[in-house]
């Protein structure tokens, strides 16, 4: 009987029969549209962040007061009230480091500007680095091996970054 449940039409061993090719049509379909999607999300996060980055060093060199509120909250530079969300901190840290930065390094970084954000979490290095690298995921960030072995996390500010830096730092196999 339990043959029977399982499906002795192929359906629950992976194999499937000649009606249901439409089926495996639709999977592939979609399988390559949410491909193209999520390429197109990295591409539009690493424009964002270039963005922002521009904008922030325009407020580093005249000051926050040439941007309004509304673009002060989209660069994550509106002071008071609210502090920034964890993956916002990260990003922020990584934006205006100009160089690739430890998890340790992140971590204190944000303890001097925003330790409410660190109180939260009970292992603030473990929350870095899985924040770290969604960056990484997103095309935000990219994670490089210094010469000590240990790993890095860089923002991008471009696309042409990501090769230049992983070029300059490791060979593939260890990215």
């Amino acid at each position: 009987m339990q043959q029977g449940v399982n499906g002795s039409n192929g359906a629950g061993n992976g194999t499937l029969h000649s009606g249901d090719s439409h089926v495996h049509e639709v999977v592939r379909t979609a399988h390559e549209e949410l491909r193209q999607l999520m390429r197109q999300r990295a591409d539009i996060m690493k424009r964002i962040g270039t963005l922002k980055q521009t904008i922030s060093g325009l407020a580093n060199l005249f000051g926050d007061e040439i941007l309004g509120e509304d673009l002060l909250e989209l660069v994550d530079r509106k002071t008071g009230g609210r502090q920034p969300g964890f993956t916002k901190a990260c990003r922020m840290v990584l934006m205006e480091a100009g160089r690739p930065l430890a998890v340790r390094e992140v971590c204190e970084q944000i303890q001097q500007r925003l330790p409410a954000v660190l109180l939260r979490h009970k292992d603030p290095l473990a929350s870095v680095t899985t924040v770290l690298n969604r960056l990484v995921e997103y095309g935000e960030a990219l994670s490089v091996v210094r010469d000590n072995g240990r790993r890095a996390w860089q923002w991008v500010a471009d696309p042409a970054s990501i090769e230049q830096a992983r070029s300059a730092s490791a060979p593939a196999s260890q990215l």
